[in-house]
């Protein structure tokens, strides 16, 4: 245990997480219907998705197959015989009146996703399940002051349920397991994990319990928030909210909830359902998913190489920290935009500096992503090679690249129409240097004196008298040649 909620006792927290994630998918997973977001209300709808009797689902097998690479990609077992069971509630955003989803033979079992605790310490947090099931529809209750209005485009979309153990402990547990997440099903290609647009979104289970007690106190669920601050605001308001009460001697109420963003807090929503109350059972109008014999053997020979093999492989080939290893393994397209550069240059170091800092800095201002940048590996590189065989200094460089981002030229084209290219001619430099010297008898006379911090000074004269193209190494060596 590492967190603590400190009250008027010290309490421990447990959190377990259910995240939901649309399966990116051209079509639904029971129908044909588009699964694509957004089009006008109703308008990606099928007689089945709209609840119509006498249709019947066709299992989209291309959902299964991104579900089974999730499930690898959280080391979870793969089941070969799984069900689909009805899940029974009555809502207005769910027409048929069940949901069909998976409950006792999921499609994925176990499994686990590392996160940071809040010691910055590794940690695994354990899966229980993944199973597939269909999304609802979408209630609006704003557009007129009478009536709810129900838009189906969202019904029966493909979704990946991902229960976690009740292993999380902390608003900052819970944001890094989100964010792993995220970041795993983006990598795979299964998710897009836009939790503003609705692909990704969690129902947050808390409980308190006394420090040193083992049994589990009562837990609230938190329904469909769609943020990662979102999230830890929730939990937070949930310690604090069930703190108070187990102070006063009162009991928790076992119920579900809802976040209220514009105020950071949650409120009862209703009560909360055990199993029995949706009335599960197997689906007959589907059968049994039985995956062929060599199925899942083939999804694994496909996967990507994963985040957290690929962040170890990089630490490892190019010397990288803990830290610039984790940030450049964030997303996919990060990790091979970083490894092209390398490969290019020849230098990982200093492909990982220039991406996180000044790369970053430069799509930050511009609101880009890295699969938008208009420098390319190849050109970062270029950039790169004409620090390392000093053609332009690192400070020329920076300039470069803000024209690279401008104009959209390489870097080689860039400083020769700038006549940008490094001074390394000892001549010119100590010609330089020279003038500085005549022109600075105060300061020269203080340096002698043991004032040594006026070094900077006189390096800073002559690259600014030379306009910032000399060799730094070079004005240092002939500075330290001429001062003494």
């Amino acid at each position: 245990m590492s967190f603590v909620f400190r009250s008027k006792r010290d309490y421990e927290v447990v959190i377990g997480l259910e995240v939901h994630c649309e399966i990116t998918s051209e079509s639904k997973v029971f129908s044909g219907a588009s699964a694509k977001f957004g089009g006008s209300p109703n308008s990606h709808v099928t007689f089945f998705d709209a609840g119509f009797p006498g249709q019947l689902p066709l299992l989209n097998a291309f959902c299964i197959e991104q579900a089974v690479k999730t499930g690898l990609g959280l080391n979870a077992t793969i089941n070969e015989y799984s069900v689909f069971a009805r899940k029974h509630y009555f809502y207005a955003d769910l027409p048929s009146g069940y949901q069909i989803s998976q409950f006792t033979e999921p499609l994925v079992s176990g499994g686990w996703l590392e996160i940071l605790d809040d010691q910055g310490k590794p940690k695994k947090v354990q899966i229980e399940r993944l199973h597939v099931e269909q999304d609802a529809g979408k209630l609006t209750h704003d557009l007129d002051p009478a009536r709810s209005m129900v838009d189906l485009n969202r019904a029966g979309v493909g979704l990946m349920e991902i229960v976690s153990k009740p292993d999380l402990s902390s608003p900052h547990e819970v944001g890094e397991y989100l964010r792993q997440l995220r970041a795993l099903v983006r990598w795979l290609g299964t998710c897009d994990g836009n939790m503003d647009e609705g692909s990704m979104r969690c129902d947050v289970n808390i409980s308190l319990r006394p420090v040193g007690e083992k049994k589990l106190g009562t837990r609230t669920e938190t329904k469909n928030v769609n943020s990662i601050r979102f999230a830890q605001t929730a939990i937070e308001f949930e310690m604090k909210r069930q703190a108070e009460i187990l102070d006063a001697g009162g009991k928790i109420t076992q119920e579900t909830r809802l976040f209220d963003s514009a105020t950071g807090t949650t409120r009862p929503m209703r009560n909360k359902e055990n199993a029995i109350d949706y009335r599960y059972f197997p689906d007959p109008d589907i059968m049994p998913l039985t995956l062929p014999k060599g199925y899942v053997e083939r999804v694994k020979a496909e996967l990507p190489e994963l985040p957290l093999v690929r962040r170890e492989r990089f630490k490892k080939e190019f010397s990288l920290s803990d830290y610039d290893a984790t940030e450049l393994t964030s997303e996919r397209e990060i990790a091979e935009y970083f490894e092209r550069v390398a490969d290019a240059c020849g230098d990982g170091k200093a492909a990982a500096n220039w991406i996180l800092s000044e790369l970053f800095a430069h799509l930050g201002k511009r609101s880009l992503s890295i699969s938008e940048s208009p420098v390319a590996p190849d050109a970062l590189a270029e950039l790169l090679g004409l620090i390392k065989d000093e053609t332009i200094s690192g400070k020329i460089a920076k300039e470069v690249l803000a024209a690279m981002f401008e104009e959209g030229r390489g870097a080689r084209t860039i400083v020769e129409a700038r006549g940008l290219k490094q001074i390394t001619d000892t001549s010119a430099i100590e010609a330089a240097a020279d003038e500085v010297i005549r022109g600075a008898a105060f300061q020269l006379a203080e340096y002698k004196s043991g004032k040594v911090a006026l070094f900077g000074w006189f390096v800073g004269q002559v690259m600014k008298l030379t306009k910032g193209q000399a060799s730094p190494e070079a004005v240092n060596k002939v500075l330290k040649k001429k001062l003494g």
